[in-house]
């Protein structure tokens, strides 16, 4: 299984807004801290902020910071909200699926269980779990953490 780029980005955006929390951070700072597209982050911004991920304040001074606890923030769940689907092969979707083997193979079931196993996974960590040695990602990404407890 892989991540989208989407998905990659939505979890970058998350892990710079705990290392900076509380403080609001703009889109073109982190697209630069992590030399990436700053067009591609204003789009997973605006959706981290319709999902309720981060708080987006408009205007001068205005920025992004989290909306939440980064201990309150499962990593499944936000692979939930950027992946646009889950469909493994063909046969996931009855309306797409061409396969001739369908009605008899149980690679489907195998690969269905698979995706749940790796969701699992997921849904065991949080954002805070990956923030957990600030000092050392700020110091990669040459700014200064402001979260508490840095390491």
């Amino acid at each position: 299984m892989r991540l989208t780029m989407y998905s990659d980005y939505a979890m970058r955006v998350l892990m710079y807004l705990a290392l900076r929390r509380p403080e609001l951070c703009t889109i073109q700072e982190i697209a630069d801290a992590y030399g990436i597209s700053k067009n591609h982050l204003m789009k997973v911004a605006y959706q981290l902020g319709l999902s309720g991920w981060i708080e987006t304040v408009r205007g001068r001074g205005g920025g992004l910071r989290l909306a939440r606890d980064p201990a309150d923030m499962r990593l499944g769940d936000v692979v939930r909200a950027t992946e646009e689907d889950f469909r493994l092969v063909e046969c996931f979707d009855p309306e797409t699926d061409t396969c001739r083997i369908t009605p008899a193979c149980r690679l489907q079931g195998v690969l269905y269980k698979a995706g749940q196993a790796f969701l699992d996974v997921l849904d065991g960590y949080t954002l805070a779990d990956l923030v957990d040695r600030p000092r050392a990602l700020a110091r990669l990404l040459d700014i200064r953490p402001v979260a508490a407890g840095g390491r």
